[in-house]
């Protein structure tokens, strides 16, 4: 019985057979792959000699590329440079020929261009210095060549009733003023007069006038600027913090969401609220927001 397992285990079907002969002949095959290519591998023989003589001629190729330092390569863009001729000039309104006459390259002379476009004036020596791309080695070497008429900007006197005459003493009711208005201030155009005003009417009025820094865009040179045309007027929009809903609460900057929420249901709960100190107690609100807030409130 054993004997007939074991002849069992080792029969195979005609197709198993198949397969096996097929294996058998792959082997074959692989073993007898390399004797057969060998010599296509070995047909060309190595020249040591040939060798030998193409690696000192690459050796002797890359000696002769020489690498430079990044000083060198400076070095070598300044002698590239054209000579600066220096000449007394005043820098107010020069041709750009003369500046390239004095060394300064075309970034230079675009910057300063830019600067007198948008009205800039040099009124002393030391404001060609503070042009950041003029060097203060720059600086010293043209300072001795830069001559300013005295007085040059100061003879001329503006007729009454001109324009920019009335600009220096206009002034203009920060709480009232439509966006026309605000316009005669030089430096507010189009999209600052109606920033101020979509603002002012989301606050209720200016109470002071530092919150006009709270407007996109107004940093502290402009509020430096303006502030001298501008006056206010208390003219507040207030809140009735008892009575007013969520929809009335949201329009004004200075609460959330969360704050208009959690005030509502304290509200609610607890009553209406008496003063300040009451409205304190809404712990989310801080005494920042209390402050800001406190001059548009009505408890009545």
């Amino acid at each position: 019985m054993f004997r007939r397992s074991i002849q069992e285990y080792f029969k195979f079907s005609k197709k198993e057979l198949n397969g096996i002969l097929v294996l058998c002949l792959l082997l074959l095959l692989l073993l007898v792959f390399p004797f057969i290519y060998e010599p296509h591998f070995l047909t060309k023989s190595i020249n040591i000699e040939e060798f030998k003589k193409e690696a000192t001629a690459f050796e002797a190729s890359l000696k002769r590329t020489k690498t430079y330092s990044y000083r060198e390569i400076s070095a070598a863009s300044e002698l590239t440079k054209p000579k600066a001729v220096y000449f007394n000039f005043d820098p107010n309104l020069l041709p750009e020929s003369d500046w390239r006459k004095l060394g300064l390259s075309e970034k230079q002379i675009r910057v300063i261009k830019n600067y007198e476009a948008k009205g800039g004036r040099f009124y002393r020596k030391e404001d060609v210095q503070k042009m950041y791309v003029i060097s203060k080695e720059k600086y010293r070497e043209l300072e001795p060549y830069i001559h300013i008429e005295p007085n040059r900007f100061e003879n001329r006197k503006e007729k009454p009733g001109t324009q920019s005459a009335l600009a220096k003493f206009i002034q203009i009711d920060l709480n009232t003023a439509d966006s026309l208005s605000l316009q005669q201030i030089r430096g507010i155009g189009p999209a600052f007069a109606s920033r101020i005003i979509r603002y002012r009417d989301r606050l209720g009025g200016f109470h002071a006038m530092v919150q006009l820094k709270e407007v996109y865009g107004v940093d502290s040179l402009k509020y430096a600027q303006w502030l001298p045309h501008l006056t206010l007027s208390k003219n507040l929009k207030r809140i009735s913090i008892n009575s007013a809903d969520f929809e009335s609460l949201k329009k004004h900057p200075y609460l959330n969401y969360k704050q208009i929420n959690a005030l509502i249901q304290y509200r609610k709960q607890h009553g209406p609220f008496s003063n300040l100190q009451s409205l304190g107690k809404v712990g989310i609100i801080s005494e920042e927001n209390l402050r800001k807030i406190a001059p548009y409130l009505n408890f009545e």
